[in-house]
């Protein structure tokens, strides 16, 4: 795994699956001054028992926050602490992970199913960027370094091929999960304009795609396991640059259609 330099990373949904092992990965490597704040919903809840064994392996490294992204005030509250243990150097990594599924077609799905999705999807990374921009507009200006990195200051936006109004089209009869494609969509829409807006602050924003992986999203059947696709997604972080801002890639690294 190339070793991600980065000092202050955000993960959100960081209790199960891709977020957790993201966070396990980020502990094995020897960058110093490293500091993870791993969020989730509820930490003192059973979901999170692997999270908080972790933390307290690496007490100096990880720090768990509740987050609840569907929660604006819940953001608030986070962004509020975070920033009070952040120092005055930022934050230079914002990976927003934390998202849902939903399953449906045209016909079958249901607006309850709609708005779950879009509000956790689209509107809690929106409001997770707007709340923790400031801070990484810190991390820009104090790093000193022209250009754009996510050593620098970044925002990941977890997304999916579903996205994709190229090859969904193709998957939809096998995969008909309508809710979380058209959301991710927009969640795509979200990273191309912000990445537009944050230019003039040289934060780097991109969306990167895990692949299908076997988590209880991904489900049983899916052909990547959770520790090749955070060690492919870290190699990819890694190496961008400015050159990649606003760009929609999987975790090897390939360009995927819009």
């Amino acid at each position: 795994m190339a070793a991600v330099k980065t000092c202050k990373i955000l993960i959100t949904g960081a209790n199960r699956g891709l977020g957790l092992e993201t966070v396990k990965q980020l502990t094995e490597d020897s960058v110093q001054k490293r500091h993870i704040f791993a969020t989730c919903r509820d930490p003192d809840g059973p979901n999170s028992e692997e999270l908080r064994d972790l933390a307290k392996k690496h007490p100096s490294v990880i720090t768990i926050i509740r987050l609840d992204v569907d929660d604006p005030c819940s953001i608030k509250e986070s962004s509020k602490k975070v920033g009070s243990l952040l120092g005055n150097g930022g934050l230079n990594l914002l990976v927003n992970n934390a998202g849902i599924v939903a399953r449906g077609t045209l016909q079958t799905c249901n607006v309850e199913n709609m708005k779950n999705t879009f509000n956790t999807n689209v509107i809690g990374t929106l409001l997770m960027i707007k709340e923790y921009l400031p801070y990484l507009q810190t991390a820009a200006k104090a790093s000193g370094t022209p250009g754009m990195s996510c050593n620098k200051a970044a925002i990941i936006n977890i997304t999916s091929v579903a996205a994709s109004m190229i090859r969904m089209p193709l998957l939809h009869t096998q995969y008909p999960v309508l809710p979380y494609a058209v959301c991710k969509a927009g969640l795509n829409m979200l990273t191309v304009l912000a990445a537009e807006e944050l230019k003039v602050d040289e934060i780097l924003c991109m969306a990167l795609h895990p692949g299908w992986v076997k988590t209880k999203m991904g489900g049983r059947k899916a052909p990547l396991e959770p520790k090749e696709s955070v060690e492919g997604m870290l190699r990819v972080i890694d190496s961008l640059t400015e050159k990649q801002h606003g760009a929609f890639l999987d975790y090897t690294g390939e360009t995927i259609p819009w």
